[in-house]
């Protein structure tokens, strides 16, 4: 099979991270490609939160970028978190708005959201987009990358491995592998009609005993939908020997908060699960001639699952690291690994306090404590609000002093 195309960079997958990474490197004077396994539309199994972060980010690349995306429709504008404790009580906390012509944060299919960035990427004039195109073998060499899919074959001078959590560039080209401490699984399934869903402007997170650590969800969609569905941390499933699947249809048919909120939904598509790499441990993330990004650098928030914030991020840190990899024509894993040092910089802090959190879900007492203070004190709501935005003030949930502060108020 002939090369289609030598490129400057490869990179593959087209979602966020990878979708990022290319509209940064738009304007560099490289030769660029992205070669995605489907063809747009296409689904991608999530919990389809987008956090306020995501906005900021699409703000940090470019005003008309997070313009078009805030004038996208079907979206769901959210404003806050509704946490149901280990003891079925609940707990409202409103995000900390910086705009108010704009949600805080919305839930919209990963099908739009996607097919919006990768719509973005193809009006560039100085990026090839492929689809349809499976990789199926990369070759790394001394002075290129060789890529192999279903259909074709590409060379690069460095690859760039946004391919989700089950990247081939990562098993290819690095020494990672899973670790079921730090990954969860997690299932989707969409439903209209649950009760309740569209009566407020919350997502809904439900810390329930026997998943923990890990949670069920409720995110309210346009037109009465919802996307509904849990995660949980893979080495918990193993151990306590969890069928996840059976685990989630017991919630929703027999839970006090849930039975009754699903006893008109329609359910419109079969449950679908999908892995998480969560960041919780610190990973490699480059080598000889390639970087990951997103889910397929490991970089989704332990506590909360969310990982698209951070996989366009990367994908910004990415193209400038790229930028300087050709300017310097230093392609070695040796320079490559300022770009993990830039991604722990941004990152590690966050992820590493959403891990602390992860592990005090053991406690589930303490989980109910918390909901039981702050549905008492308007204060304490305040507070948890603004320690949504700020891992200082959320690393207080990790010290044993802030519950003593709240013991005796």
């Amino acid at each position: 099979m002939p090369v289609t195309k030598i490129y400057d960079v490869l990179i593959i997958g087209a979602g966020p991270a990878g979708c990022a990474c290319a509209y940064q490197l738009a304007n560099s004077g490289l030769n660029i490609a992205i070669v995605e396994q489907a063809s747009f539309p296409r689904d991608k199994i999530c919990g389809d939160a987008l956090s306020a972060d995501v906005i900021n980010q699409f703000y940090r690349m470019n005003d008309a970028l997070a313009s078009s995306f805030l004038k996208l429709r079907p979206k769901y504008a959210s404003n806050g978190i509704r946490f149901y404790a280990p003891n079925n009580t609940k707990l409202d906390i409103p995000f900390k708005k910086t705009s108010q012509k704009q949600a805080a944060g919305y839930v919209m299919k990963r099908l739009d959201f996607d097919s919006f960035f990768a719509s973005e990427i193809k009006k560039l004039p100085n990026i090839d987009f492929f689809e349809n195109k499976k990789v199926i073998n990369i070759t790394p060499h001394k002075n290129y990358v060789e890529v192999l899919s279903n259909n074709a074959r590409f060379k690069t001078q460095i690859i760039i491995g946004a391919d989700g959590a089950n990247s081939i560039v990562n098993r290819k080209l690095s020494n990672n592998t899973i670790n079921k401490k730090h990954h969860s699984a997690g299932l989707r399934q969409y439903y209209e009609n649950v009760a309740e869903v569209s009566s407020n402007d919350l997502i809904e997170l439900h810390f329930y005993k026997e998943i923990l650590p890990g949670y069920f969800w409720i995110f309210p969609l346009p037109n009465n939908a919802a996307n509904v569905g849990i995660g949980m941390l893979s080495s918990e499933i193993s151990k306590q020997n969890i069928n996840l699947k059976e685990k989630f249809t017991e919630l929703i048919t027999s839970h006090p908060n849930l039975k009754d909120r699903f006893k008109n939904a329609v359910a419109k598509e079969g449950i679908k699960g999908f892995g998480l790499p969560l960041g919780s441990r610190k990973k490699q993330l480059s080598g000889d001639r390639f970087l990951l990004l997103g889910d397929a650098a490991n970089l989704i928030d332990p506590f909360t699952g969310e990982g698209i914030g951070n996989a366009i991020r990367s994908g910004r840190i990415a193209a400038e690291h790229v930028k300087n990899v050709f300017k310097t024509n230093k392609f070695d894993a040796q320079f490559n690994a300022q770009y993990d040092k830039k991604i722990y910089q941004a990152m590690w802090k966050e992820l590493s306090v959403s891990k602390s959190l992860q592990n005090l879900l053991k406690y589930p007492w303490l989980f109910n404590f918390i909901v039981k203070k702050a549905n008492k004190n308007k204060s304490i709501q305040l507070l948890l609000t603004s320690m949504l935005d700020d891992v200082d003030l959320k690393k207080e949930l990790t010290k044993p002093s802030f519950y003593v502060r709240l013991l005796f108020n």
